[in-house]
C-alpha cells in the first residue's frame, strides 16, 4: 500500500519580516538619490552663482533704479534728492523719438547683418566640409583670426580704412576715379555691418563646421548613390541636418546685434551721420554718463532687455513650429 508523497508546507512570510527586509532597500535608494542630488547641486552651483551675480542682480538693480530720479525742488536751487517717479522714466523713453529711432536703426542692422553672416558662414563651412578647399586647417585659421582681434581694435582698424586722407583703400579707388564715402548717410550702416561681419564670420563658420562633422557619413553616401551632386548634397542634405546650429547662431547673433555699441561709438568720431543716440546702447550710455540721468538709462536698459527677450522667444517659437511638421512626418 503506497502512501502519498507529503507536500512541503509553505509558511507565509510575516509582514513584519517583509517590511524589515524592504527597509534597507528603500534606505539605499534614498541614499543614492541624495548622492545624485548632491552631485547635481555641486555641478549646477557655479552656474546659478554666475546667473545671480551677472544677470539677476544687475537686472534687479536696473529695475529698481528705473523707478527713481534725481530732482531739485525750489525751481532748481534746492538740494538734489532722489524721489520715486513710478513709470515716468519708461514713458519718457518710449516717447523719445531718438530712442525709437535707435530701435529702428538696430532693427534695420539686424535685417541686413543676420542673414548675411548666417548664410556666408554656412556657405564657407559647407565649402570646407566638401573637401574642395586645400589646406583646410590653414583656411580655418585664417578665417577665425579676425575673431581673435578685440572688437574695439577691429573698429579702430576699419575706422582707419574708412577715413578719407588716411585710408589706402580710398586712395586706391580715387586713382581709378571711383569716389566712395564709407561713412555717408547711405553707407554708414553697411560699413558697420562690414566690421561686425569681418569680426564674427570665422567664429560662426567654425560652429557650423563642427556641426557638419557630426553628420553621419552614411547619409552623405546615400545621397551620392541617389545621384545628388555636391551642391544638392550640401543644400538638401547637410544644411537641414544642422538646422539646430543655424537657429542657435541666428539667435545669439540677434542678441549681440541688439547691443550694438562699439562700432558706431568709435565711428561717430569721424562722421556726423552717427550721433550720440544712434543705437539703444548708445542712448543708454548718453543718458547715464552724459546727462547723468541714471533712472532714464535704467528704464531704457529694461526696455531693451524686454525687446531682446521677446525677439528671442519669437525666434524660438517660430523655429519650433517650423520643425513640428518634419518631426510628425518622421
Amino acid at each position: 500500500m503506497t502512501t502519498p508523497a507529503s507536500t512541503p508546507s509553505i509558511t507565509p512570510a510575516h509582514p513584519a519580516n517583509a517590511r524589515s527586509a524592504a527597509a534597507p532597500a528603500r534606505s539605499a535608494r534614498r541614499s543614492a538619490r541624495r548622492r545624485e542630488l548632491g552631485a547635481c547641486g555641486a555641478l549646477m552651483t557655479p552656474f546659478f552663482v554666475l546667473l545671480v551675480t551677472v544677470f539677476l542682480i544687475p537686472v534687479g538693480t536696473a529695475v529698481w533704479l528705473s523707478f527713481f530720479s534725481d530732482d531739485q525742488p525750489g525751481l532748481g536751487f534746492g538740494p538734489e534728492r532722489t524721489v520715486f517717479v513710478g513709470l515716468r522714466s519708461y514713458t519718457a523713453v518710449l516717447t523719445d523719438p531718438t530712442f525709437l529711432g535707435g530701435l529702428a536703426t538696430v532693427f534695420l542692422y539686424c535685417v541686413i547683418y543676420i542673414p548675411v553672416i548666417v548664410i556666408a558662414a554656412l556657405a564657407l563651412a559647407l565649402l570646407l566640409d566638401s573637401g574642395v578647399v586645400r589646406l583646410r586647417s590653414w583656411a580655418q585659421l585664417g578665417l577665425f583670426l579676425p575673431h581673435a582681434v578685440p572688437g574695439i581694435i577691429a573698429a579702430v582698424i576699419w575706422l582707419y580704412l574708412y577715413t578719407p586722407g588716411l585710408s589706402p583703400v580710398i586712395d586706391l579707388l580715387g586713382k581709378a576715379d571711383i569716389t566712395v564715402d564709407f561713412l555717408g548717410v547711405h553707407t554708414v550702416l553697411p560699413s558697420i555691418v562690414n566690421i561686425a561681419l569681418w569680426s564674427n564670420l570665422g567664429y560662426n563658420m567654425v560652429v557650423f563646421y563642427a556641426a557638419l562633422q557630426a553628420v553621419p557619413h552614411e547619409v552623405i553616401e546615400a545621397s551620392v548613390v541617389d545621384g545628388a551632386g555636391p551642391v544638392r548634397t550640401a543644400l538638401q542634405v547637410k544644411a537641414p541636418l544642422v538646422r539646430s546650429s543655424i537657429v542657435m547662431v541666428a539667435m545669439f547673433t540677434l542678441i549681440f546685434a541688439l547691443q550694438l555699441f562699439t562700432e558706431p561709438m568709435l565711428l561717430s568720431q569721424s562722421t556726423p551721420m552717427i550721433n550720440s543716440r544712434f543705437s539703444p546702447s548708445m542712448y543708454i550710455y548718453d543718458a547715464a554718463f552724459t546727462r547723468n540721468n541714471y533712472g532714464l538709462a535704467a528704464a531704457a536698459s529694461v526696455v531693451l532687455l524686454i525687446c531682446t527677450i521677446a525677439l528671442s522667444y519669437g525666434v524660438t517659437r517660430w523655429t519650433n513650429r517650423a520643425n513640428a511638421p518634419e518631426e510628425d512626418a518622421r
